[in-house]
Order: structure tokens, then sequence, then C-alpha cells
């Protein structure tokens, strides 16, 4: 599986976030508090949610299932007015990505074992101390196999 390079301006995003680990995931809690909410954002700029998650510099260098970080619920939008009550604002921040288009259920983490064992391991680029994160466009179906979304891990050259 081939990567497409992007460099990209920062974002604003609206939403929210919680807490968790990979052996304490709480992903399915976070979607459900968010979907109910999601029409309350105003400017939204695409229909596209995004999955983000925000890890500590230490995560991966000393990586265990263990390890917690922030996982975000969240949509772009053109400004932060208008902020939903109970909702936050982020930033992410540009810079360089590899994109991986992906197709297949979001319960087979196969993946991810790829980009980080594999494609990072053998490119002229290093992972990069930013969000990680995954569009769920309109041809994302969650568990289905047939869904399909983006993922984007952020990276600097080697």
């Amino acid at each position: 599986m081939q990567a497409r390079i992007e460099n990209i301006q920062e974002k604003k995003l609206i939403g929210i976030h919680l807490s968790m680990s990979l052996s304490a995931n709480k992903t399915a809690a976070l979607w459900q508090a968010f979907m109910p909410r999601r029409s309350e954002i105003k400017n939204q700029l695409t229909n596209d949610l995004i999955s983000m998650q925000a890890y500590p510099s230490t995560h991966f260098s000393d990586f265990k299932p263990t390890n917690l970080f922030e996982k975000w619920a969240v949509v772009e939008v053109g400004n932060f007015d208008n902020l939903p009550a109970n909702m936050e604002t982020f930033t992410l921040p540009g810079g360089l990505y590899a994109v991986f288009s992906y197709k297949g259920s979001g319960n087979d983490h196969s993946i991810f074992q790829y980009i980080f064992g594999t494609w990072i391991p053998e490119s002229n680029y290093l992972l990069d101390n930013r969000p990680h994160f995954e569009i769920l466009g309109e041809k994302y179906k969650n568990a289905d196999p047939n869904s399909e979304e983006e993922i984007w891990i952020p990276i600097r050259g080697k």
C-alpha cells in the first residue's frame, strides 16, 4: 500500500474528547456522545467526521497498550464562533502527513501494523509528534468490510 504525502495548513476543529488507552478503548462511547450533538456545530466546512488521536511525545518510543492518549470526535469549522455547550476547540497544527486510503472494517488494525511496522521504517520519513487522524467521509460505514476512510499520519523527513 502506497501513501500520498500531503502538506496541510492548520485546521480548526470542534468536538469532544476522552482520555483512553488501546487496552481501555472508549471510542464507541465517545462517538455515541458526539453524534447526537453534531448538528449543534455551526459553520462546518465539510460533512466529514474526523477521528483524531493526540498522543504524548513518549507514546510510541515507550509503547504499551495501556499508554493514555486523547481521542477526539470532531468536525472542521471555519471559525470557533458559536461553540456549543460542553464542546471544545482544537487547532490542528499544519505540516506533512502520510495519507493512506483504507478500505475495510474499522475493527481490523492490520493497517496500523503495516504503517508503523513497515511503511514508516522503509520510508524517507520519521513519525512526527503531532496528532494523528482519520477522515470519515461519506463512504465510511464503521465496522463494515466495505467501509472507506483516510488515515493521516504526521511525518517529517529523516
